[in-house]
């Protein structure tokens, strides 16, 4: 779009009698300020596979009522096409600034529309609305939430029938019915008296809560275990943070009603906060986001630290070293030991159900399935995104192929059960409080578990980098590094031939088309890279496989290096 086009645009928002004052007197702010005006107008907000995401403000390219109203109403014709008697939509929000708003805005659009809106009355994590999608019978959900973005980002997830984010398919068939809206003229808004009159704006309790605990708790491999280890006299003590989010009371719900008596909050972060005042990025993935947390286990002796992200659908987990120390799990080191532990547990039960199937994403550690492969579980591999796991949940749901028992992906996301479709951090912090108490009686930690695991299946190590890439000019230099590797990958990578690559641009394993690229080295190394689709962020993931730390160490630093000196000298 030239920069006459965004002016128009800038002035046509300035102009418009349908944009309220308050808009327009941040727009009139930017008088002058041409880089922050095109940022804002020079494309609409994309409305991905995912929804929306982005920094909250005016403009097209912004999170606001405006551009929120538009989506719902291409979700609310698509409902309606798939509901002949208008539907329903369950909606859901987490801490962020505008949450609620934003919240509201989509359910009084839905109710204009004729397709009845359950809304919580409060912030709730995104797994709960899957399953109160499920639950409830509805036609589907939205989510707001910007999951672990800054403080000034909020975003907007839309979900199927099964609970699941819509896959590509469904989301281009929203796609198409947004494109058919004018921000202005085409969004149809109920009151909300008249809303809650008509019986389409409907205010969820406390009973989807108590529902969703229980099918937390249910998921477990070993019922009861807590109380049995507790009798024999043997406890957990866990340090639980849920970053100024939406985990606080469902976190504590679960664990409570499994059991675990010996849970400390991290005050200074348990009360939503859309600030996030404590942590430069709420993100269990970073050592950071935990520094109050390993305080305080360091004065209490905890033996396990746990954090869940602003929705509440990823968990970090902390533990103690040989030496006593505490370190933060990777995703993939996590993924791992919840993997051991349910089929381990299965195995010993003689719960094994038939033809079990472990599901992960292609750039997930190789560590997990091997796991799953020693027990004699079938594992799947699917594109980055939960939808693609959740998606063939509900495949295998129809079709009995497989039994579903763990789904993961690196970025600490995890889901046991079939009671929802996307990955739920309420269940993963159950289940990793159950491992660490399930070996504990046997003696170990999960730092002892993960050492077992590398003993069997080899040292498996991965690492990610990620360069962002802000605007109009890092979307550019985005596509450029993608059209580089495309024509021009090199034969070899950190004295390494490059044995395949996979471009998911064109069809791989029957997998959908993405923008990802994989390569794997004659070793059996490989790397990748992929534009993040919620983020403005290229990431590039790595993984190798040694004898020992040492190795595998040296191996992944001289991969790492090789490629991100080819990645900077392209952007």
């Amino acid at each position: 779009m030239t920069y006459g086009a965004v002016e128009a645009a800038y002035r046509g928002w300035l102009t418009d009698e349908g944009v309220d004052e308050a808009t327009k007197a941040e727009l009139r702010a930017l008088e002058g300020q041409e880089k922050e005006i095109e940022d804002r107008f020079y494309r609409e907000l994309e409305f991905g596979t995912g929804g929306l995401r982005g920094v909250i403000g005016a403009g097209t390219n912004r999170m606001n009522r405006y551009t929120v109203g538009r989506a719902t109403q291409g979700f609310a014709q698509y409902v309606r096409s798939l509901a002949g008697d208008g539907g329903s939509v369950a909606i859901a929000y987490d801490s962020r600034r505008m949450s609620p708003e934003f919240a509201l805005e989509a359910a009084l659009v839905l109710a204009g529309n004729g397709v009845k809106a359950y809304v919580f009355e409060s912030l709730r994590p995104t797994p709960e609305l899957s399953f109160a999608v499920r639950h409830l019978g509805a036609t589907g959900g939205i989510v707001v939430t910007a999951s672990h973005n800054p403080p000034e980002y909020n975003g907007y997830k839309v979900y199927g029938s099964d609970g699941g984010q819509l896959v590509p398919d469904a989301a281009e068939r929203v796609m198409a019915e947004i494109a058919s809206v004018d921000l202005f003229r085409d969004v149809v808004r109920a009151e909300r008296a008249a809303a809650e009159a008509a019986g389409l704006l409907v205010w969820l309790g406390t009973s989807v809560d108590e529902a969703y605990v229980r099918a937390v708790v249910g998921a477990s491999p070993n019922p009861g275990l807590a109380r049995e280890a507790a009798a024999d006299g043997v406890t957990l003590s866990v340090v639980y943070t849920p970053l100024h989010g939406s985990g606080n009371v469902p976190v504590r719900a679960a664990l409570a009603a499994a059991g675990f008596d010996d849970v400390t909050v991290v005050p200074e972060q348990e009360l939503p906060d859309a600030e996030f005042s404590t942590v430069k990025s709420p993100n269990p993935e970073e050592r950071d986001a935990f520094a109050l947390a390993i305080a305080l286990a360091e004065r209490t002796g905890a033996e396990l630290l746990l954090g869940t992200d602003p929705d509440c659908d990823r968990v970090g987990a902390v533990v103690k070293d040989a030496g006593g120390a505490y370190v933060v799990l990777t995703g993939n080191q996590t993924g791992a030991i919840l993997c051991e532990y349910l089929l381990e547990s299965l195995t010993v039960r003689g719960a094994m159900p038939p033809k079990p199937v472990v599901i992960k994403t292609i750039v997930t550690s190789e560590l997990g399935a091997a796991v799953a492969r020693h027990y004699g579980a079938e594992v799947l591999n699917t594109l980055t995104g939960f939808k693609y796991i959740g998606e063939k949940m509900t495949a295998f749901e129809k079709t009995g192929e497989y039994s579903f028992v763990f789904g993961y992906e690196e970025s600490y996301g995890y889901l046991a059960g079939t009671y929802a479709r996307d990955k739920d951090a309420v269940v993963a912090s159950l289940l990793t409080a159950e491992a660490a108490l399930y070996y504990k009686r046997q003696g170990l930690t999960l730092y002892d578990v993960l050492q077992r695991l590398y003993e069997r299946h080899g040292y498996y190590l991965e690492g990610l980098q990620s360069r962002t890439l802000k605007g109009k000019d890092g979307l550019e230099k985005m596509r450029g590094l993608m059209d580089a590797w495309r024509a021009g990958a090199p034969a070899s990578i950190a004295g390494l031939n490059v044995a395949r690559r996979f471009d998911y641009l064109e069809d791989v394993h029957g997998l959908p088309l993405e923008n990802v690229l994989k390569y794997e080295l004659e070793d059996g190394s490989w790397f990748c890279l992929r534009p993040s689709g919620t983020e403005p962020k290229i990431k590039m993931y790595f993984a190798v496989r040694g004898a020992d730390e040492a190795g595998a160490r040296s191996k992944l630093e001289a991969l790492t290096a090789d490629v991100m000196a080819r990645v900077d000298a392209a952007i």
